[in-house]
């Protein structure tokens, strides 16, 4: 039997995608240097749907589920991990994770394939609705194949003059360049840095693309504590 496009999947991988919490954020056509193994049955990978949090959207579900009390580690990987395997089992895919590895799976490269996330000068992801409030959780690789082609979109970043995610660090961890990790974990252990630790990063905070998707303040404090506890270049957001 051939596949089916990935045109009849999506009325039924949108809304199993929501069901759990999470939105879609990008999808993209399986490439061979990808190297991605088959499905169990032998089929070859010619989808990936990126799924994840988009604004606000998500939270909820993630901070009623039993990984976000039960006070061991790696909640949002724990929670994630569960719903997007039971969601891959459903759409009859396979479930593969950012936070899985060394080797790391290129997510970032992924979502940008598919036209409308672009590198922002902070080093996130920015997409055109949502700016930089997006999270990517996981993705599902189906056999699916797309049925579309992949529009290219453009990045809001293009059209911004003044860049005040530069310049609205406290202690100008960000050139557009370079990313000063370890003088922005030591300003979120001083007393000084009591407003970023309790209202996210200031220079996310100043990208005026997205504002009306900024993360709820109890979702902001828990990705600015996960943060702080995790190893040096490790950022869980």
């Amino acid at each position: 039997m051939p596949t089916a496009p990935l045109a009849s999947l999506l009325p039924r991988a949108v809304p199993a995608i929501a069901d759990v919490g999470l939105a879609l954020c990008a999808r993209l056509p399986a490439r061979p240097d990808d190297r991605l193994a088959p499905l169990a049955d032998g089929r070859p990978i010619a989808t990936l749907l990126i799924v994840g949090w988009r604004g606000r959207r998500g939270w909820d579900a993630f901070a009623a589920s039993p990984e976000a009390g039960d006070d061991r580690p790696d909640p949002l990987d724990r929670w994630s991990r569960r719903v997007i395997d039971a969601l891959a089992a459903r759409l009859g895919g396979r479930a593969l994770y950012p936070f899985d590895g060394p080797p790391w799976r290129p997510f970032q490269a992924w979502a940008a394939r598919g036209g409308r996330s672009f590198p922002s000068p902070l080093g996130l992801t920015i997409d055109p609705d949502v700016g930089l409030w997006q999270s990517f959780r996981g993705a599902l690789a189906l056999a699916e194949p797309l049925d579309e082609p992949i529009v290219a979109g453009v990045s809001p970043c293009d059209a911004c003059r003044d860049r005040p995610c530069l310049t609205a660090c406290p202690v100008a961890a960000f050139d557009g360049a370079t990313y000063a990790v370890a003088r922005c974990r030591a300003h979120l252990e001083d007393p000084m840095g009591a407003s970023c630790r309790d209202d996210g990063c200031r220079a996310r905070r100043a990208c005026p693309v997205g504002r009306d998707h900024v993360y709820a303040p109890a979702q902001i404090r828990f990705l600015m504590r996960a943060f702080r506890a995790a190893p040096p270049f490790e950022d869980p957001t």
